[in-house]
């Protein structure tokens, strides 16, 4: 005959005890389980979103080199025949000096011809590798004097340039390249605005709780913003919404925001006009 247990014998509490404690230590650990479980799916959703975001840089990258390649090969086949017709122009223009009227036109020629080849220099400028020399930097100053070198632009269309800083900030960066960055930037938000608008630049630091922490560069502007069909191409080599210039200018931000292992981002502001950050 099987043995049976009183329920109320010691033996018997015991037993349900034991069996208390088992089911408490399952439940941690099915618990414990389902956090690991949600945070390893965490962890794969952000490494995915992370391995997308390289992918469409490189995918980038390869598609800018082969513009790259494709712009320097035409800039250079036009160039050559520019030499030949402003050489010809500087002829004519010595064979016509007696005639005022055709002397004028001569100049229209080896006018449009400069500016071909201004256009071809800036292709060209473009499709070369752009490579970052950091030193330590004061940040302000070199922003600063990419302001200064604005100044007459502004003027013109009596914009007010406001400069916001927390003070000096030391950073590693290539002094030439960052000034020419902001000055593409304080010049796009300029074009952006209408007269007597207003450009802000902001510098600080990113606390994201790390030693060494990221910096920025903000650049607002009192213009209409950017249309959100164009956010995705903003920063496309020869793309501009202008009836004049390259497009270039905020690829070549975008270049050297890649040199120096930074991002460079464009946005609307809630309160109206456009904000371009570079981060680095």
């Amino acid at each position: 005959m099987p043995e049976t247990l009183d329920p109320a014998s010691p033996a018997s509490a015991s037993r349900v005890e034991e069996l208390g404690r088992i089911i408490l230590a399952y439940s941690e650990i099915t618990d414990r389980l389902q956090q690991s479980h949600e945070q390893m799916t965490q962890t794969v959703d952000a490494l995915r979103a992370q391995l997308d975001e390289k992918n469409r840089l490189l995918e980038r990258k390869n598609r800018l080199a082969a513009l790259g390649e494709m712009a320097a090969g035409m800039a250079h086949e036009i160039r050559n025949p520019l030499g030949g017709i402003q050489l010809y122009a500087s002829m004519l223009a010595r064979d016509v000096a007696d005639r005022p009227e055709s002397g004028k036109l001569v100049q229209k020629i080896a006018g449009g011809v400069r500016h071909l080849e201004s256009l071809v220099s800036q292709v060209l400028n473009f499709t070369r590798e752009i490579v970052a020399c950091p030193t330590r930097i004061e940040l302000s100053q070199v922003v600063e004097q990419a302001m200064e070198l604005c100044v007459q632009t502004l003027e013109q269309k009596d914009i007010a340039l406001r400069f916001i800083t927390p003070g000096p900030l030391e950073i590693s960066a290539d002094p030439v390249l960052l000034r020419q960055a902001v000055m593409n930037l304080i010049l796009n938000a300029c074009d952006a605005c209408e007269q007597a608008g207003e450009v802000r630049v902001t510098i600080g630091r990113i606390d994201d709780g790390h030693a060494n922490a990221s910096c920025f560069v903000r650049v607002d502007d009192s213009g209409s913003g950017i249309p959100v069909d164009l956010l995705d191409r903003i920063f496309n080599p020869f793309f501009t919404t202008k009836d004049s210039g390259t497009g270039l200018g905020l690829s070549v931000v975008h270049r050297i925001a890649e040199a120096h292992n930074g991002t460079v981002t464009a946005s609307n502001r809630e309160c109206g006009g456009a904000r371009f950050e570079m981060r680095f």
